[in-house]
């Protein structure tokens, strides 16, 4: 049985949630969100509580519950207080910067990467440190992802764009024979 599923997802009295057929809809503002259980679970709305059931005792039902549980969780936190990821630039002459929604980095290329945000995530820049946010938890991975697949932490000198949390594990360099 699903420890995750069995918990009521409580949402605030700011953020209306909706279903139609197998869609619920999450919006706050001007943000919205819709979440497609394509006929997997059962939900209920009650007031300010959703909560899901399985259909049947099918394994595939089971773990379906848990799993839209936590996707409607994940909505109605970054509605309501959003996400963040923050990466790191190590290295000589490396830098970054944010114009509208075109986040410039130069990273040791011959040519600068203008790298085009997707609509729901923000990025601002200070120093060597890049902060993303959005109300997509997802989203925000997927960017700080790409941004760090531009170029990644190498292990001899950890130069590169690295999470804030993330340790890069060093490699001891060339030695000399005595």
């Amino acid at each position: 049985m699903s420890r995750i599923g069995k918990l009521p997802v409580q949402f605030a009295s700011d953020i209306s949630v909706s279903a139609n057929g197998n869609v619920i809809t999450f919006a706050k503002g001007k943000n919205s969100v819709d979440l497609d259980t394509k006929g997997n679970v059962a939900f209920a709305i009650e007031g300010n509580v959703l909560t899901f059931s399985t259909l049947s005792d099918a394994r595939t039902h089971r773990a379906f519950w848990g799993t839209y549980r936590a996707l409607a969780q994940n909505i109605v936190t970054g509605l309501a207080t959003g996400y963040t990821k923050t990466l790191e630039i190590n290295g000589v002459g490396y830098r970054a910067a944010v114009n509208g929604n075109i986040l410039n980095l130069q990273l040791g290329f011959s040519h600068d990467i203008n790298y085009e945000l997707p609509v729901g995530a923000e990025a601002s820049v200070e120093k060597n440190v890049i902060t993303l946010k959005s109300h997509d938890k997802q989203l925000l991975g997927q960017v700080a992802a790409k941004v760090r697949g531009f170029r990644p932490p190498e292990p001899y000198k950890g130069k590169g764009v690295k999470y804030s949390e993330e340790v890069i594990m060093r490699k001891a360099g060339k030695t000399s024979k005595k």
